[in-house]
């Protein structure tokens, strides 16, 4: 198993989870965050006075997936999440030694 975290922009949520809905992904974890990369950041102006934006809103969507989909639930997410712009996202794949699902005590692709 493994647990895809993807980072990406707020507003390509929607797509990124009916892409994955159609993939047959059931579970999905969303947190909104902050960060940056070779984005940077930006300077803004409110009432008069600039300032500068150093942490970007994004969204962080984590997914623990069996390893025969993985790489399917990667393409479907970049092609979703692409906007051809800086500060697109990043996907991390990491391995899951072990999944839990609390209410039954099932393990394993079973508790996914």
């Amino acid at each position: 198993m493994k647990m895809l975290t993807a980072i990406i922009k707020p507003f390509k949520l929607d797509e990124v989870r009916e892409s994955l809905s159609e993939l047959g992904v059931t579970g999905v974890t969303v947190t909104e965050v902050k960060g940056f990369g070779r984005q940077k950041g930006h300077t803004e102006l409110y009432r008069g006075a600039e300032y500068v934006v150093d942490f970007l809103p994004k969204v962080k969507v984590e997914i623990a997936l069996a390893d025969e989909i993985v790489e399917r639930a990667v393409e479907v997410i970049a092609s979703a999440a692409q906007t051809g712009k800086i500060g697109d996202g990043k996907i991390f794949i990491t391995n899951t030694e072990q999944v839990i699902r609390i209410r039954t005590g099932e393990t394993g692709a079973d508790a996914v």
